[in-house]
């Protein structure tokens, strides 16, 4: 094993994760998502939560970055003219909520999750830092029709630490799709938010923890792997 691999407190069972071998995926921390006035917001889900995501996500951030793991923030939307969020023949058309806010109040057409504009754009508290890698998605999984899988595995990457919003559907997809493509994903529990009933952020995290990876939290986290910066400046 490398040497920075850190045994990682985690539910089931702690696992060894390598700091040069793991790339923390901030899942749509965008103002979509995050921000009052965002798409989320419009369409009547609870953005309360997304506040606690931001800063610890900030906090996780900052030791990864100090122990050398790979950051990648990934961008859910479409472009301008939605031509990549599928027409009626596409369940995305169907299944989407954006979509259909946009269709029920056409005011609002051109205005959520098209690159480019406010909505798309990732929170101001969470901009990328030089080396930082920035993705986009069309879909809720990560590894849907995105370079994700090479950018990994160009880098030799094997473990993926999971922030963001939202956790049952795209935070919970991407690890899902690094499952079956041999990743170990864990999800840090506290640094995730379901803008919904609390039952949905428990039952994602079940599903998770029970059968697709990891679950740990952010002081677990930060006390594994500021371990690691400690011996770089030792």
């Amino acid at each position: 094993m490398p040497d920075d691999t850190i045994m990682l407190p985690c539910r089931p069972e702690p696992i060894p994760v390598p700091a040069s071998k793991t790339a923390v995926i901030v899942i749509d921390m965008q103002n979509a998502y995050a921000s009052k006035g965002g798409y989320l917001d419009l369409a009547g889900f609870d953005i309360s939560g997304a506040k606690r995501v931001i800063e610890n996500t900030r906090a996780v951030l900052e030791v990864a970055r100090a122990a050398g793991m790979t950051v990648i923030f990934f961008q859910n939307g479409w472009d301008c003219d939605y031509v990549e969020a599928g027409g009626p023949g596409s369940p995305n058309y169907h299944k989407s909520n954006a979509l259909k806010t946009m269709r029920a109040q056409p005011e609002l057409m051109g205005k959520l999750l098209a690159r480019g504009g406010w909505d798309y754009a990732l929170v101001d508290e969470l901009a990328p830092q030089p080396g930082d890698i920035c993705l986009h998605k069309t879909r809720y999984s990560g590894f849907f029709n995105s370079q994700l899988d090479s950018v990994l595995r160009s880098r030799g990457i094997r473990h993926l630490v999971f922030t963001g919003i939202a956790t049952n559907v795209c935070v919970e997809s991407t690890l899902r799709d690094g499952f079956f493509l041999e990743y170990f994903g864990v999800v840090l529990e506290d640094a995730t938010h379901q803008a919904g009933p609390e039952f949905v952020q428990k039952a994602a995290i079940y599903n998770i923890e029970t059968f697709f990876g990891w679950v740990s939290s952010v002081a677990d986290f930060k006390g594994a792997f500021g371990q690691v910066e400690a011996k770089r400046k030792g």
